[in-house]
């Protein structure tokens, strides 16, 4: 169920990335255009950092196994920071756009807080010795500290792009780690709980009271959730209020997923698409920002109501093809050099 669940996650940052990038003001501004941010709030980015926390919980890895993870995807960050802005940086250089390059090359995308996160929770696995209590306390302060903590007004521009990745309120700066750390360290809590203890959590799930109870409150709150979520300052750099609201719809997705996937027939293509979506979760997220940040340079804010679901239709399945070319890339490899050849 997890590779499902970060399945859905992948495919509605798709949906939401063409709404913030080609989509028309009339239409990003409608709606249908606050329904597609909406999507693209705590059901993609913050569902995706709590199953990936939960995985870093539940799995044993050494920590300096673990520290090297973090910093690979930090280093891969900033390639697909580059790979996603080649064709801004080209109209750049060449002087056809008239932009700082500097803040798309050190924008705070999701792939640096998933690098940042699993290093930190690494550190504190290794200092709690694995008791899922420090993490639940994390997770709580470090939105808290997002709203307490002053930010950085200076114009040392090294201390500006260094702060963007823990605490700013800078456009380029997405998924600080105050507040987004909080997520993965939440989900890092519930595995730990989920491995010494699976019967009696799977004896919750199997109840209908948490999904219950987290779509009253979701319900209650939903107002304000929307508020936040469809507008994307406010979502990127939210605080405590939102990221406890947002567990809260958090418990009523998984809870939800839960109690369909048992009676959904496994064979489904639709199921099997997002649960393979979500196998390759790391690499479809590349490929669909690759092509999507390099087009978006041509058609920003020119697409209208009637193409964006062809745009998505078209991103999901190019990216599942480059996707399934990656996965197979040391065969292709093989045989374009004759290895495979008789």
């Amino acid at each position: 169920m997890a590779d499902l669940l970060k399945g859905i996650a992948v495919i509605l940052m798709i949906q939401v990335h063409l709404t913030e990038f080609f989509a028309t003001e009339s239409f990003y501004n409608s709606f249908l255009g606050k329904v597609s941010l909406f999507l693209g709030g705590v059901p993609a980015a913050p569902l995706f950092m709590v199953v990936m926390g939960f995985f870093v919980g539940f799995i044993n890895v050494k920590t300096n196994k673990s520290l090297l993870r973090g910093l690979k995807l930090i280093v891969w960050g900033f390639l697909l920071n580059i790979g996603l802005n080649m064709h801004l940086f080209y109209n750049i250089f060449k002087g056809t756009l008239q932009f700082d390059p500097i803040p798309y090359l050190f924008g705070v995308d999701i792939l640096f807080l998933a690098g940042i996160s699993i290093i930190v929770i690494a550190c504190v696995k290794k200092l709690s010795h694995g008791y899922a209590l420090p993490f639940i306390i994390l997770a709580i302060l470090i939105p808290l500290l997002g709203e307490i903590l002053p930010l950085y007004k200076g114009n040392s521009n090294i201390v500006t792009y260094s702060m963007a990745y823990l605490h700013s309120s800078s456009w380029w700066s997405y998924f600080p780690a105050l507040p987004w750390l909080g997520y993965p360290l939440l989900g890092t809590a519930a595995g730990i709980l989920y491995k010494k203890y699976p019967v009696q959590i799977e004896h919750i799930y199997n109840k209908p009271y948490l999904f219950i109870v987290g779509a009253i409150f979701t319900v209650l709150f939903i107002g304000y959730g929307f508020s936040i979520s469809v507008e994307l300052p406010l979502y990127y750099h939210h605080g405590i209020v939102f990221f406890v609201w947002a567990i809260g719809f958090l418990i009523v997705i998984v809870s939800g997923i839960y109690f369909l996937f048992r009676f959904l027939n496994q064979d489904n293509i639709l199921v099997r698409y997002l649960t393979w979506t979500g196998r390759n979760v790391t690499a479809f997220y590349v490929f669909q920002w690759l092509l999507i940040g390099n087009l978006a340079t041509s058609l920003f804010k020119t697409q209208s109501a009637i193409s964006i679901p062809f745009w998505f239709i078209g991103i999901a399945v190019l990216a599942s093809i480059l996707v399934w070319l990656w996965g197979k890339r040391s065969y292709v490899s093989e045989m374009f050099s004759g290895n495979n050849l008789e």
